[in-house]
């Protein structure tokens, strides 16, 4: 079925039933099909603030997930956590309904738009994606926007505008980013994640060099990180044109760079010339580049410098990327995603060096087979902190069949604790936390309840 064309079926007036239409992913795509003239209906595991704003636009949407719900549905979309045993796939099959995956439908939505700025990489998507928005709105093109992450900016992870560009988080887990049609290419960084599906870091770079390559030939551009090996490796050959970024070298990169209480200031040189001064509200070398990466993709599309100027000196962080959370007991409480050991690394290397008297690191691993594939490198960077805590692998699609734990962990970091639950963590912090410390609460999973309890005064 998914082999068929979904660019016929996305058109006024056909009725599309979304599985899973509560997702970050999926909720935008909603209200994009929706504003198109389609009749979209939907359904999700439990009821949220996304799922009531979808119904307030007339979407309905059902609570569990039934065959009856497809109702005269001519297509189903699905998320990718629906596989083909959840009652509303199996009963499109049954019904001879095409099913298509979420990134098949995003990849077509693009096509109808002149610029398509699909941002890439292991690490730093969301941020970047972010960043691109704050500029691209700033220049005033009414972007369409998509984020696997809440944007302060757009009070959501997504926003529908009229404009000529789209920006697109693009993720490669299941090679989803290669259902899209890019016209600038953002590539970050290529690292060995998602082993759960990928067999090494060879095979990533395989995925990442075929979605470089859905870029058009004659108009269409790659940007690409000059200071990472795998990228470069990544692009080896590759006779698309490529406009590179960096810290200090590349077609854009970064002069006159000093740190103000952690925040970096920098001159932007594109192509030889000084385009741009940028004080970023953001700490940390990680997002300096980032900073240049999306400057990139501004420039290329002839965004003025003063709106990048603006752009991404307004931008304060995405939700969960180093977000503050408030305070407790005079400690600074901060809440990031980051759960890949270069992820964990760049945020403690930055947190170290903000001042704090100690840095508290509440870690929650995500999925057992990336804590399997990784270990060593966990164990290494969670030394860093002045105390590290561990919470409990948090399993999200997979079953523990690999007998790991995040106990594991605790063996290999000195002074390291263990904590089964989340409220036993909590109560932890409580005990530890003094007016200085810096507690950030980290992983990609519900340790964010924990921060959210310390500050608010609810139980985690």
């Amino acid at each position: 079925m998914a082999s068929l064309d979904i660019t016929s079926y996305l058109s006024p007036g056909r009725r599309a039933h979304l599985v899973g239409i509560g997702g970050v992913s999926m909720a935008p795509l909603a209200e994009v099909l929706h504003g198109s003239g389609m009749v979209i209906t939907g359904s999700d595991s439990r009821e949220s603030d996304t799922v009531e704003h979808l119904r307030s636009l007339g979407i309905p949407v059902a609570i569990g997930q039934r065959a009856e719900n497809l109702g005269d549905a001519e297509l189903v979309i699905r998320t990718a956590a629906a596989h083909d045993d959840n009652p509303e796939i199996s009963g499109a099959h049954t019904r001879g309904i095409p099913v298509f995956e979420r990134a098949q439908a995003w990849g077509a939505i693009m096509r109808k738009y002149k610029n398509a700025l699909c941002v890439s990489g292991t690490h730093g998507k969301t941020t970047t994606t972010s960043m691109c928005t704050h500029i691209i709105m700033a220049a005033g093109m009414d972007p369409t926007v998509m984020i696997g992450g809440t944007l302060p900016l757009l009070g959501a992870g997504h926003r529908v505008g009229q404009g000529e560009t789209i920006i697109l988080e693009s993720c490669e887990y299941c090679n989803s980013f290669l259902s899209f049609f890019p016209t600038i290419a953002v590539i970050l960084n290529v690292d060995a994640d998602h082993l759960d599906f990928f067999k090494d870091l060879e095979d990533v770079e395989h995925s990442f060099r075929a979605f470089a390559d859905l870029v058009p030939e004659e108009t269409g551009l790659i940007i690409a990180n000059r200071d990472d090996v795998n990228t470069m490796v990544t692009l080896q050959g590759e006779t698309r044109p490529i406009l590179t970024f960096g810290l200090a070298e590349g077609d854009v990169h970064g002069e006159n760079l000093v740190y103000e209480k952690g925040l970096p200031s920098f001159d932007i040189v594109y192509r030889g010339k000084t385009s741009a001064h940028v004080s970023l509200q953001v700490p940390g070398e990680h997002n300096v580049r980032n900073a240049l990466a999306a400057a990139a993709a501004a420039l290329s599309l002839g965004v003025p410098a003063p709106a990048v100027e603006r752009g991404l000196g307004a931008f304060r962080g995405a939700g969960r990327r180093f977000e503050k959370k408030g305070t407790y007991n005079g400690a600074d409480v901060y809440d990031d995603y980051a759960h890949h050991p270069s992820e964990v690394r760049a945020l403690l290397t930055t947190a170290m060096e903000l001042g704090y008297k100690r840095v508290i690191c509440a870690f929650q691993p995500h999925t057992y087979s990336r804590t399997k594939a990784l270990f060593s490198e966990f164990a290494e960077v969670l030394a860093t902190p002045d105390i590290t805590l561990l919470a409990e692998i948090f399993a999200a699609r997979e079953d523990n069949t690999l007998g790991i734990s995040s106990k594991d962990l605790t063996e290999k970091i000195p002074g390291s604790e263990y904590f089964p639950t989340l409220k036993a963590l909590t109560a932890r912090l409580r005990e530890l936390a003094q007016p200085g410390d810096l507690i950030l609460t980290v992983g990609a999973g519900d340790i964010y309840t924990v921060g959210e309890a310390l500050t608010g005064g609810d139980p985690a």
